[in-house]
């Protein structure tokens, strides 16, 4: 029982071992992809022809399923990405590898290119889904440069290719059941991307002259520089109005909002100056309660029997008399009158006042007599 168990855990470990290895010899993301020999593929192990199933089913780990992508590969962009994606995944051990036209043969057959076959084949190593880069690919693939690199099977779009004189130069590959087809991806090419730079031929000049290179270098003339360059000068300017717009929108806001602010506050402090000025001063403020109270106070202390010509003598008080008063009044002044005068009831003068009245009289003649004569 244990040894079958043990035979068991073998044989699963031994279908394991391509899933777990799957995509060929792993190599670190730090290295580029290598480029391949000129001699092509060489391997100890016999290289047997794969069969689709075998290859979908998956192989050993040291024989991979060797799949080849070719291309122009122009201005590399993701469309190209994805499909070396979609070329390395199509199998669950593949071993992808590029092949990439060189200048020559490309500008004779399709045209000018914008990178150079050495920036192309440099894009290409850098792919992470790239295992190996093949230079000077040919245009057609024969029997001999397919048994060459021990190419199982060929990834492409299933669009036939025409060039060449040939309806499609993937027909014989399709025939020999080694063609695997790859989906394009719409909406970006190295074709669109060359038409939106010549469209917009005018705004990328003017950006590289802003970013210093020269009109020789863009091959631009003398008349056409200067406006270019006059053109960058009203977008600098224009945009310097926009900015400054900008900004004194954003000032006159904040300001109008400090007004606003400002007038609210004011609209607060002078109702509550008035309502504070209202009930002090008012009908019924508080001012007029103390004054009715000050008035009380003063009257309570001032007294009935005051001076003749003072306040308290009031011809209202005079009135106030009773009729009682006013007769015990009438019967004081006829005792009055029929008491004898102070001056008949003063005592008799002393000799020293009748002497000094005597002296003062003398003197008052002898000044008479001067005064005659």
């Amino acid at each position: 029982m244990a040894g079958k168990r043990r035979g068991r855990g073998r044989d699963r470990e031994q279908r394991q071992a391509p899933q777990s290895q799957r995509g060929g010899p792993r190599r670190a993301l730090r290295e580029p992809a290598a480029f391949a020999k000129s001699t092509g593929f060489e391997s100890e192990v016999p290289h047997e022809k794969l069969t689709l199933a075998q290859a979908r089913r998956g192989t050993p780990a040291n024989r991979p399923v060797r799949v080849y992508a070719d291309g122009i590969f122009d201005l590399f962009h993701s469309g190209h990405a994805r499909a070396l994606m979609q070329a390395k995944n199509v199998f669950p051990n593949t071993y992808l590898m590029v092949g990439v036209c060189s200048d020559e043969l490309t500008h004779k057959l399709k045209g000018y290119t914008v990178m150079t076959e050495d920036e192309r084949y440099d894009a290409l190593r850098h792919c992470r889904y790239v295992d190996e880069v093949v230079r000077d690919a040919p245009w057609t693939l024969n029997t001999e440069f397919l048994k060459k690199h021990k190419i199982d099977f060929v990834a492409h779009d299933d669009i036939p290719y025409t060039s060449a004189g040939s309806e499609d130069v993937y027909k014989h590959i399709k025939e020999a059941g080694m063609f695997v087809a790859t989906e394009r991806t719409e909406g970006i090419s190295t074709s669109d991307l060359i038409t939106r730079i010549v469209r917009d031929y005018d705004i990328y000049v003017r950006r590289n002259l802003q970013r210093g290179y020269t009109a020789r270098e863009l091959n631009v003339g003398f008349i056409n520089e200067k406006k270019y360059r006059l053109q960058n000068q009203v977008d600098k300017m224009k945009e310097t109005v926009r900015t400054v717009e900008e900004k004194s929108k954003h000032f006159v806001y904040r300001v109008e909002e400090k007004s606003q602010d400002m007038i609210h506050k004011w609209e607060e402090k002078s109702r509550e100056f008035i309502c504070n000025f209202l009930e002090l001063f008012g009908p019924d403020g508080a001012w007029h309660a103390i004054q009715e109270r000050s008035g009380r106070m003063l009257q309570a202390l001032s007294p009935y029997s005051s001076p003749r010509g003072s306040p308290s003598s009031s011809p209202t008080r005079r009135r106030s008399v009773s009729p009682d008063s006013s007769s015990a009044s009438a019967s004081a002044s006829s005792a009055a009158s029929a008491s004898p005068s102070p001056s008949s009831l003063s005592p008799p003068s002393s000799p020293s006042s009748s002497r000094k009245g005597k002296r003062s009289s003398l003197k008052a003649s002898a000044t008479n007599s001067r005064h005659a004569k």
